[in-house]
């Protein structure tokens, strides 16, 4: 099992969600600290070892290495709002 590590923005924006959207992030972030291969993940162009995994309307951005997933950040995916946020956190 892997030790789930929120970023500062990540669990702020967990924080300020309404409960249902909440719970559906936690029930992934808790499949994925279980088994990261388990849920469909995708590498993200650019910023690798970066991965993306839907939540519903929500995308998590996370790493994962031996014992840890890293959450870097959660955020909604209209308007491709949370890989705007991503390109200003993290340049090439």
């Amino acid at each position: 099992m892997h030790a789930i590590n929120l970023s500062r923005q990540a669990a702020t924006f967990l924080q300020s969600l309404p409960a249902k959207p909440a719970r559906q992030i936690a029930e992934k972030l808790q499949l994925l600290s279980q088994d990261p291969q388990a849920l469909p993940s995708e590498l993200l162009k650019g910023y690798s070892p970066m991965r993306r995994l839907r939540a519903g309307e929500y995308r998590i951005i996370f790493t994962v290495d031996e014992r840890t997933i890293q959450v870097r950040m959660i955020g909604k995916r209209n308007d491709d709002e949370i890989y705007k946020a991503l390109e200003r956190g993290f340049k090439k």
